[in-house]
């Protein structure tokens, strides 16, 4: 059965017909990784109200760390010859910036709540269904995720049709893509509204419907996938495949290079989560060579050993 039809849809709220395009300037990040802190930097960067909310000080504390690190980089490139315009410039990002412990008490005056924290359907869906009785009406709820269905999230709210996924890619700052991802209950409004603040942000969005990976994981994961299986079958090693991608495809890492890199348990999670959607679909089944090394916490370069060793 076809992704959106497994997914169970609600009626549209009776605002739907009602949105409107929103201007977005206030900005609530719910999550400090990686990937928050990255897109509340890049917000603030460009002119944007941002707040970033984690559960504890100490969390945020090492966000804001981790993004004056961010900045102190980029401004070594970006004003190389202008060290007066580059403190300037991380002034102004920081004086955009604040950060919180407590959601609910930000979303009342947010045009825009971007969700990234951690990949677990059930944790999510609480954390927008208490938020969606504190944010005001116009305020569109946005999801980072990668591998979760966003028409779940929007489900959990009494704003559908004011719900969208916005993917994007680390490290946040310099990667260029944004994927935005429509349910089939967002707004045109909405879509075009997440669209101009991926412009604003100096980032190029695609658009995509809410699919399994997306447009950029959903050709990336199975490829991956498909190279493990390769080298389970016996018809390759692992070196010569990688290296067959990089001499032959101009790919600049291999597969299993590729792998190690952003985790086994990562890539190992998405295709499982996959394969319980559509488990008759081959290109979801899992793997028996990753899931024993995940199994051994062999999990890549995080961990000194994946594919290969690491140092």
């Amino acid at each position: 059965m076809a992704f959106a039809t497994r997914q169970f849809v609600r009626a549209l709220s009776s605002s739907a017909s009602q949105a409107k395009r929103v201007a977005i300037k206030h900005v609530t990040v719910i999550g400090g990784g990686l990937m928050g802190a990255g897109i509340a930097q890049t917000a603030a960067a460009t002119g944007h109200t941002v707040v970033l909310v984690d559960q504890t000080e100490d969390i945020l504390k090492n966000s804001r760390k981790g993004i004056e690190d961010s900045l102190k980089k980029l401004v070594k490139k970006k004003f190389a010859e202008k060290p007066e315009a580059g403190a300037q410039f991380i002034q102004k990002t920081l004086n955009n910036f604040t950060t919180c412990t407590d959601p609910a008490s930000v979303v009342h005056s947010t045009d825009l709540v971007i969700e990234a924290i951690v990949e677990n359907l059930t944790v999510k869906n609480e954390l927008f269904r208490t938020l969606d009785k504190f944010a005001p009406e116009h305020t569109i709820f946005a999801s980072n995720t990668s591998s979760l269905p966003i028409t779940e999230f929007a489900n959990a709210t009494t704003r559908q049709d004011r719900f969208g996924g916005l993917h994007f890619f680390n490290p946040v700052p310099l990667m260029k893509l944004v994927e935005v991802v429509r349910t089939p209950m967002t707004s045109q409004a909405t879509a075009d509204s997440l669209t101009d603040f991926v412009k604003e942000l100096g980032k190029h969005p695609v658009a995509c419907q809410d699919t399994p990976g997306f447009i950029v994981n959903r050709l990336l994961v199975p490829y991956l996938m498909e190279a493990v299986r390769l080298h389970e079958r016996g018809h390759a090693s692992k070196e010569d495949i990688d290296v067959a991608m990089k001499l032959g495809a101009s790919y600049p890492m291999g597969p299993f290079e590729l792998l190690d890199y952003v985790g086994l348990d990562t890539s190992k999670y998405i295709i499982d989560g996959w394969f319980e959607l559509d488990p008759e679909n081959p290109l979801f089944a899992p793997s028996p060579l990753l899931n024993s090394l995940v199994e051994e916490k062999k999990l890549g370069r995080k961990t000194g050993e994946g594919f290969y060793k690491y140092k």
